[in-house]
């Protein structure tokens, strides 16, 4: 059912509605022409947008939507006034200086301090004035259960693959926090809804604070330009799956045109999961990956996020930085640095890193009292148990390691747990011998990045740390393999952070290595990181996303589903579902009628156990053939024994089985073959080696027929099905080479037949029959759901039409599902088709059949 805007979806997602209360009113709309605003609308409404009509030449605007603005905020307190000054050290801050000049930026997303609602009004017209960014003010209880409840305490440990197994450690899941993650969702939504142009806009949500924000814009707007980027892991499908809203948010990111992730593990899980909760395959074309989903080819970019190298580069030339590493070069005087900073959670790793140090100095007592860890701790950005027991255990173990291997003069851990200015962090990197990054999962971690650019150094830089400007840099990184840049560094040593000896090992490799190896894996990793920056991620996105949104005013868009369920089905104009009253009005005008069924996955469901038609299917058969008007032929890839045991009923039904190697006109009438296959020699090398793939593959079998071999996989694993089956596919094309058969992939199969039998060669055959016997046909309906009905959708469009005929028959070419094809109409399952059916049958005119064909040997066409 097309649905349109009767009731919020807030309210069909939850369950009921949060009575917190309203944002302030509605910002004056952002100009995108001189004088010229947008006219606002109803936030409650939804547009539409079913005219046509491609956007206009208006100034275009990149709106990033995150958790929270990159802005800093302070209270006066003389005054009593907000002051706001940019946040530099925020993830996104500098994207409002990386797209052309002729493009607005404009940030939507929270102030990290609460300001009262009487203040509210003021603050968002002056931020939206001084900083182009759109404050949402979400009240604090919300605030409280959306943040700090779903967010850090339920969805941010489960996409770090910690399961809510234990309530001391993580929250399990709350509808209550749940219904609070929606509704700061649509607050984040209706913001963005102040300032959009959708014409010509591009939004970009960021992180997984937002993921069903995109299903309230995709409702508002159907065709609203819309990425999304993923900057936390995207865990397995077997974490995924214990999400008790996991379809809703996996639903709610398919309404992007893009979707972005750091790795490619981390996109393939989210492939698998759409493909193993939502049925959905992907494919790559041209080197990106696509989803179809409805009508839309959700694209996937793997691409990591760079750092913003100006402001690096400033910050190693600031004199701040030069006065702070003359201090740290002689409070360390002698010794090698190991830099390692991080958040305080658990899921960085600081303690087995701190055990790794320990296991160093254990194994090797020469490098006491000359190296020595610098852990930098940033403040926790989340609060809990968890925190306090990570912190207590990196104090305690920091106090043992100093106590054991320590003496006066030296310390072999140095904890700086406050928060440490940018300044002196780029200090810290530039003299660290080894830079370490342990975390047990992360998403990107971009201090590896950070610590190779300051290596570079800057001539300022150079000369505070006594270095000649041409003088080699070197680096050595050792990196978790479970963060996001581990893949981008290919020089760095790689550890398994559980591994306390091999991370140990790791960092004695990375102390003793030769000065020419540092140089060149330093080399290596610059020339990566300074081209890969944060204005190349960012240009590279949103190139994607242009790309992605191209074919939006082609295609015709509806709204359709319910609460978070909502998608788009966009559908080609020439594309549309199969009337039932457009089609039978056509059916009683015409009086020569040829109608062709596939079996499987048409008149009985794919996933239906029972194969065997229903009575009621064979008694809508049985109508249609019993009009004298009609030609009915069940064109299916099953055997002819199975075919003409189910159908003995329908007298008049012709039945092709296997793709049309058999045919029969009626029970009446023999089976004819197809003379294009007498040599089945090639079953002698097929054969074994789908056994092979069978004995390999839970799940498959082997369906043998007469003038086939099929392969089916519907069984078994997805994931794993379908790379054995492309597999097989490559391997059968292989070793059948020569001989006269076809190798094809469908639905969940694989199967080899000879070649020339098609089921377009079935309809051929039955339309110039029809033609050559005078009764050329003025209505042909052919309706079936999977790859090898497409050759019956193109044939009997070429076959159909007789020059001799005054007017043109009328052509129902009709797929089951909407998914690309050679139809121009779909219906939408098999419930469809049944129910189009037996509206043709009720109206069949129950006289006597007359059978007027002539029929001919079937090689004679064939």
């Amino acid at each position: 059912m097309f649905s349109r805007s009767c009731i919020s979806l807030l309210e069909l997602a939850s369950g009921e509605m949060l009575n917190f209360p309203q944002t302030p009113r509605a910002l004056t709309k952002v100009m995108t022409l001189q004088g010229v605003t947008p006219d606002a609308k109803n936030s409650d409404g939804i547009n539409n947008e079913g005219v046509n009509v491609p956007p206009s030449e208006i100034c275009e605007k990149k709106i990033i939507v995150a958790n929270f603005l990159p802005l800093h905020a302070q209270k006066d307190t003389k005054s009593g006034k907000w002051c706001f000054s940019f946040d530099e050290d925020a993830i996104l801050f500098p994207l409002k200086d990386c797209f052309s000049s002729g493009t607005m930026v404009i940030f939507v997303g929270s102030l990290k301090v609460d300001i009262e609602a009487s203040e509210q009004e003021e603050v968002s017209q002056k931020l939206l004035e001084e900083f182009n960014c759109v404050p949402t003010f979400l009240p604090s209880e919300l605030h409280k259960k959306y943040y700090h409840g779903f967010c850090k305490q339920y969805l941010w440990p489960l996409f770090h693959y910690m399961l809510p197994m234990c309530p001391d450690h993580s929250n399990r899941f709350d509808r209550q926090l749940w219904q609070a993650y929606v509704s700061a969702n649509k607050i984040y939504a209706d913001k963005v809804m102040e300032v959009i142009n959708p014409e010509n806009d591009y939004v970009w949500v960021h992180d997984y604070h937002l993921m069903i924000l995109p299903t309230f814009l995709r409702r508002r707007f159907t065709r609203v330009k819309l990425g999304f980027f993923l900057h936390s892991p995207f865990p397995s499908s077997e974490i995924y799956r214990t999400l008790p809203v996991r379809d809703e948010i996996l639903r709610a990111l398919l309404n992007v045109d893009l979707i972005g992730f750091h790795t490619f593990d981390y996109a393939r899980h989210f492939l698998s999961c759409c493909s193993r909760m939502l049925g959905l395959e992907y494919e790559s074309k041209r080197g990106y990956i696509g989803l179809e989903y409805f009508g839309r080819t959700v694209n996937i970019k793997i691409l990591p996020v760079g750092i913003h190298m100006g402001r690096l580069e400033s910050a190693l030339n600031h004199p701040s930085s030069s006065v702070k590493v003359k201090e740290i070069q002689e409070q360390f005087r002698g010794k090698k640095i190991i830099l390692g900073v991080d958040d305080m959670d658990i899921f960085k790793g600081i303690s087995m890193k701190l055990l790794a140090m320990e296991q160093l100095l254990q194994q090797h007592p020469e490098f006491r009292g000359k190296v020595v860890l610098v852990q930098i701790v940033n403040p926790a950005r989340s609060t809990g148990k968890d925190v306090q027991e990570a912190k207590k255990e990196t104090y305690s173990t920091t106090r043992r390691i100093n106590q054991v291997f320590g003496f006066p003069g030296y310390e072999p851990v140095v904890l700086i747990d406050r928060s440490v200015p940018f300044h002196e962090k780029t200090a810290y990197y530039s003299l660290a011998e080894c830079c370490i990054v342990n975390a047990v999962r992360d998403g990107m971690n971009l201090v590896p990045y950070k610590y190779i650019i300051c290596r570079q150094g800057t001539p300022n830089m150079d000369k505070a740390v006594g270095f000649a400007s041409d003088s080699p840099r070197t680096s050595t990184l050792v990196v978790s393999e479970f963060i996001g840049c581990s893949p981008s560094l290919s020089g760095a040593i790689r550890v398994n952070p559980w591994n306390i000896e091999d991370v140990a090992d790791a960092l004695n490799v990375a102390i003793t290595m030769p000065a020419l190896e540092k140089q060149l894996r330093h080399e290596k990793h610059y020339r990566y990181v300074s081209s890969h920056d944060v204005a190349y991620w960012s240009r590279s996105f949103m190139q994607d996303l242009e790309r992605s949104c191209k074919d939006h005013y082609r295609k015709r868009c509806w709204g359709i589903g319910f609460g978070l369920n909502f998608r788009i089905l966009s559908l080609s104009p020439s594309f549309r579902k199969l009337s039932i009253d457009h089609i039978l009005s056509a059916y009683k005008r015409t009086n020569r009628r040829a109608i062709f069924l596939d079996y499987d996955g048409t008149i009985v469901p794919e996933s239906s156990i029972v194969k065997t038609p229903s009575p009621e299917v064979i008694s809508i058969l049985k109508n249609l053939c019993s009009d004298p008007k009609n030609t009915v032929f069940i064109v299916s890839g099953r055997g002819q024994n199975s075919l003409s045991e189910w159908f003995a009923q329908c007298e008049n039904l012709g039945i092709a089985a296997e793709h049309g190697y058999f045919i029969r006109w009626s029970s009446t009438s023999s089976w004819e073959t197809s003379s294009s296959a007498i040599d089945f020699e090639w079953k002698q090398i097929a054969e074994p080696v789908m056994k092979l793939y069978t004995e390999a593959t839970d799940g498959s079998y082997i369906e043998t027929k007469e003038s086939a071999l099929v392969w089916h996989h519907l069984d078994a694993d997805p994931d794993f099905g379908s790379c054995q089956a492309m597999e097989m596919l490559d391997h059968l094309e292989n070793v059948l080479a020569n001989e006269p058969v076809v190798v094809k992939r469908g639905q969940h199969i694989v199967e080899v037949k000879p070649q020339g039998v098609t089921k377009g060669l079935v309809a051929q055959k039955v339309l110039s029959m029809m033609i050559s016997n005078g009764n050329a046909p003025d209505f042909v309906l052919c309706i079936g759901d999977d790859r090898s009905d497409e050759d019956m959708f193109e044939s009997i469009s070429s076959t159909s039409y007789n020059p001799s005929q005054p007017v043109a028959p009328e052509i129902f070419a009709c797929t089951v599902g909407q998914k690309p094809s050679k139809a121009r109409y779909y219906l939408d399952d098999t419930v469809d088709v049944i129910t189009l059916l037996k509206g043709l049958a009720a109206d069949s005119s129950l006289k006597p059949r007359c059978n007027w064909e002539i029929q001919a040997p079937f090689e004679n066409i064939m």
